[in-house]
Order: structure tokens, then sequence, then C-alpha cells
């Protein structure tokens, strides 16, 4: 007999999504998606061999300086006027011992689809006061910003990088089990 599919919808009043890029390769800055959307469909409360999907508008973006967050979503980065939202979609889903899966899809940015593999732990089920079942996940991985077609660059005058080309993404989802 087959599980039962479950549906999983990110809680986003108690989740984040964050990444980290080195500016002047001295100090990292921190930024995040204000709004996002996602959901997991898993067999029961079992995760191994979910399907994940993850989409996020670009014009949510916050790093906490306005100027900064305007040149992101300029044509020299993530140019939202052409592609509004960046999306994965996940081809794996797999259990790697206690608490730990790697999810591998396909991440389009900027009209670029990549595939990349994330490292993701269960933080556990439980069921809130009001009886909804959640499911917490924190998600870590790396992309290089250029493989995405973010290719703006500049040099300071003693010849250094302005922006890295590695970004840490790092999310800390909870999910609604949905009836």
């Amino acid at each position: 007999m087959e599980a039962v599919k479950t549906v999983w919808a990110i809680d986003p009043t108690h989740s984040e999504v964050q990444f980290k890029v080195k500016h002047l390769v001295i100090s990292t800055v921190t930024g995040q998606f204000t709004q996002f959307s996602g959901t997991i469909e898993s067999n029961g409360d079992n995760f191994d061999g979910a399907h994940a999907s993850f989409e996020a508008p670009i014009d949510s973006i916050s790093t906490n300086n306005a100027d900064r967050d305007g040149h992101l979503k300029s044509a020299d980065f993530f140019d939202a006027a052409n592609h509004p939202t960046l999306h994965f979609e996940s081809s794996k889903f797999e259990h790697k011992g206690g608490d730990n899966y790697e999810i591998t899809g396909n991440f389009t940015v900027k009209g670029t689809t990549k595939e990349i593999t994330l490292k993701a732990e269960l933080g556990g089920i439980m069921t809130d006061p009001y009886g909804n079942v959640k499911a917490g996940f924190e998600i870590t991985g790396k992309i290089n910003r250029k493989d995405f077609g973010l290719t703006w660059s500049a040099v300071t005058e003693a010849g250094g990088v302005v922006v890295s080309d590695e970004i840490k993404l790092l999310l800390n989802v909870q999910f609604a089990k949905q009836a």
C-alpha cells in the first residue's frame, strides 16, 4: 500500500531566507528575501524521497540598505524587471542519516537554471498550541553567483574585489502540514 502523500507549506511567519556574501573580501553582508513560498510533498511524515519547491520575488530582497537593494534589483544583478522571481524545484530529497538530508534540484535565477545540492537538517516535527503539525528545517548551500548571470563586478583602486563570487544560502524554514 502506498503511503499517503502529505503536503507541507512554508509558514512565512516562522521562517527566514537569507544569503551571505563577502564584501571587499574582508567582511560579510547578509541579505534576505522578505517574501517567499514553498512546499514539500512527502510520504506521510517521511521526507526521504520527498519533492520540494520554493519561490521568492526578487523585489522582496533586503540588505538593510535601500541603495544596495536597488542595485541588486537592477540589470547589474537580478534584473527584477525582466526576471521577477527565483525558483527551486527538487529532483532528489535524500535522507543521509540521523536528521540530515541532501536536496538536489534546479535553481533558476535571472533566467538561468543550474542544478545545485543543498544540505538540510530536520529540526523535528511538533504540534503547535493550535493543533497545527509543523516540521522545521535548516537548509544551507553555496552557489557561484556568476553561474546564474550575476556577473557585475568592480575592483577597488588597490585591485581588490568588491563582491565575492561565492554566495552562501541559509534557510531556516518551518513547514505546516496541510489538511
